[in-house]
């Protein structure tokens, strides 16, 4: 059953306020706030399904009970029985299968991506081929050949913490409810913390992936701001058509490992994703809706961009990257352990789980940011004043 957040997702978009603006006590406060919040709407929809399945067994096992695996089963005893996690575990290799799987396939930005479990891969091997086929004749000579260059990069892994407040009334619910319950925050907490990572992530430096809003220089290794090539305004017709053609024009300039353009181009067709603010989405989309002679109200963009969101890309801003060509990884296991400090929760003890994770884009070019101008479109004109005369 998918949750519905009361309060989450407001929380979440003032954390992604302030980790733009707010000094550091402001973005602890954020986060803190995000945490309790997520807690409190995890727990009362685990709650509404334990009532749910005590008033009706059977009809919540036709609806996919959570089952647990008897490794899991043994595991979340021993949670319940401990009064919450010991000093360090890990969880079973199944949850973790979950988690990545919830992570992935529940977050359209994060599946865009795409993320490599990699385990404890510390290096990637990259491959750029190159050369030509060559007709000849039947039996002559080998008249063409194909080299492909192969370079090893490290894949530094970071650690992203995740917080997982347990009340404790929740562990006197038994093994699965906990399970589902921890289960939950995490992949919550993970899709919030890989989601800034892979958009706005300020490098290794800061112990953070380099982002998609990131250049990386090839030199120096120097992570900066990318800046917007230019602005779009999505109006309907040749307008919209030559601006996306311009953007993927330049998503196609494919770089070498020393930033120099190649020859050949990339490959971007059908693999082009747009992010765009949720507070811009619906602008982009209204300049891009036209009526057809049915009277249908169609919305359609050239190319067909896979579309997608996020709140930690700048309001105003959008940015385009070409799927399979951002590098994001975690590995190793999902590790908890208890929380010494303090924090503002009533009636539950605090724990952590650890995730290791890294991205970074596999050239400057493979992710573009542009501005944006959604002036409301007139038929008659193509613009007309956002705020009508007199007003």
């Amino acid at each position: 059953m998918t949750i519905k957040f009361n309060n989450f997702e407001e929380k979440k978009q003032a954390f992604a306020n302030a980790t733009k603006n707010g000094t550091e006590e402001e973005q602890t406060a954020a986060l803190n706030n995000m945490l309790e919040s997520l807690a409190t709407d995890v727990q009362g929809h685990i709650l509404d399904q334990v009532n749910m399945q005590n008033a009706d067994a059977m009809v919540m096992t036709q609806r996919g009970q959570n089952v647990l695996t008897s490794e899991e089963t043994k595991y979340f005893n021993a949670v319940i029985e401990e009064g919450g996690f010991k000093e360090t575990d890990t969880l079973p290799e199944t949850t973790q299968e979950r988690i990545f799987d919830e992570v992935v396939k529940n977050h359209p930005l994060l599946s865009a991506i795409g993320i490599e479990n990699l385990g404890p891969i510390t290096e990637y091997i990259f491959s750029d081929p190159e050369g030509s086929a060559v007709w000849g004749p039947l039996f002559g000579d080998i008249k063409g050949q194909l080299n492909t260059s192969f370079w090893k990069e490290r894949i530094d892994q970071l650690k992203l913490t995740a917080f997982v407040p347990i009340a404790k009334d929740m562990l006197k619910l038994g093994p699965k409810w906990v399970e589902r319950y921890v289960r939950t925050i995490i992949v919550e907490a993970l899709k919030v913390g890989l989601e800034r990572g892979f958009v706005a992530g300020r490098g290794l430096n800061q112990n953070e992936p380099v982002g998609l809003l990131k250049n990386v220089d090839k030199d120096s290794g120097a992570v900066t701001d990318k800046e917007s090539i230019d602005t779009l305004t999505f109006k309907p017709g040749r307008k919209t058509i030559n601006e996306l053609r311009d953007v993927v024009t330049k998503l196609a300039e494919k770089l070498d490992k020393d930033g120099n353009v190649k020859d050949e181009p990339r490959t971007v067709a059908g693999k082009v994703v747009m992010i765009s603010n949720p507070f811009d989405t619906f602008g982009i989309q209204a300049n891009a809706t036209t009526q057809n002679p049915n009277g249908v109200y169609v919305t359609n963009l050239p190319f067909n961009p896979i579309q997608t969101e996020s709140v930690f890309l700048p309001k105003g801003k959008v940015l385009f990257f070409v799927k399979g060509e951002y590098l994001a990884a975690i590995g190793g296991g999902v590790e908890m352990n208890r929380y010494k400090e303090t924090l503002a929760l009533e009636d539950a003890d605090l724990f952590i789980g650890k995730q290791f994770a890294t991205g970074k884009p596999k050239d400057n070019n493979a992710a573009q940011l542009y501005d944006l101008d959604l002036a409301i479109v007139n038929d008659d004109d193509g613009t007309q004043p956002t705020e009508p005369e007199g007003a």
